[in-house]
């Protein structure tokens, strides 16, 4: 009778071997798959990283693209204005040339309508002129070509404009040629003769 006791005793223990080792099996998955998918998420977390820098560089090299473009855009209409500005000058000398022949007054008036039709185009492609006469001299937008003596106004002045100078919105197209005052100095040597005295030094 003991024995059958200590027969089913043992059974239990015996059934509970296997259960300790499927759990301790199972624990081990579960750390293999937890290890796995914390690798799966630090390669998904790099990938997502490469992924945000890959668009951030696009996005630049976009913008940059835009800008050279904007920029090729802005550079060849400055240039066909600047073309045009010339073509307005001779416009300019023609119709001058006209009144003074004293061409038929109702020619002049269409030339002159012709000029504000061309004035309003570049105004409404952002070029005005340049402020010169009575101004202050300034490099960035007037290139001084002549001078004038005079002590009537401030030196540096823009006293005349040779040719006019015009702004494309906030850069320069084409600098005004200017004259500008520069102050008289006089000269105060006198002249003084020396006599001889027949001294010998």
């Amino acid at each position: 009778m003991e024995k059958d006791e200590t027969l089913e005793q043992q059974q239990p223990h015996d059934d509970e071997k296997p259960v300790e080792q499927d759990l301790e099996a199972l624990r081990s998955e579960l750390q293999s798959v937890k290890e796995e998918l914390r690798k799966a998420k630090e390669s998904s977390d790099d990938s997502l990283n490469k992924l945000k820098y890959l668009i951030a560089d696009f996005d630049n090299y976009r913008k940059q693209m835009e800008k050279q473009a904007a920029t090729k855009v802005e550079t060849a209409k400055a240039e066909l204005l600047l073309k045009f500005l010339n073509i307005r000058d001779d416009y300019l000398r023609a119709l001058s040339v006209a009144k003074q022949a004293k061409t038929e007054t109702v020619v002049i008036e269409g030339l002159e309508g012709i000029l504000k039709n061309i004035d309003s185009l570049l105004a409404s492609e952002g070029v005005r002129e340049i402020e010169t006469v009575g101004t202050p001299f300034d490099p960035n937008v007037h290139d001084a070509i002549a001078y004038s003596a005079r002590d009537d106004i401030e030196e540096n002045t823009v006293t005349a404009e040779i040719r006019k100078g015009y702004m494309l919105n906030s850069k320069v197209l084409r600098p005004s040629l200017v004259e500008i005052a520069k102050k008289i100095v006089k000269n105060s040597v006198s002249d003084t003769t020396k006599e001889d005295t027949g001294d010998i030094t």
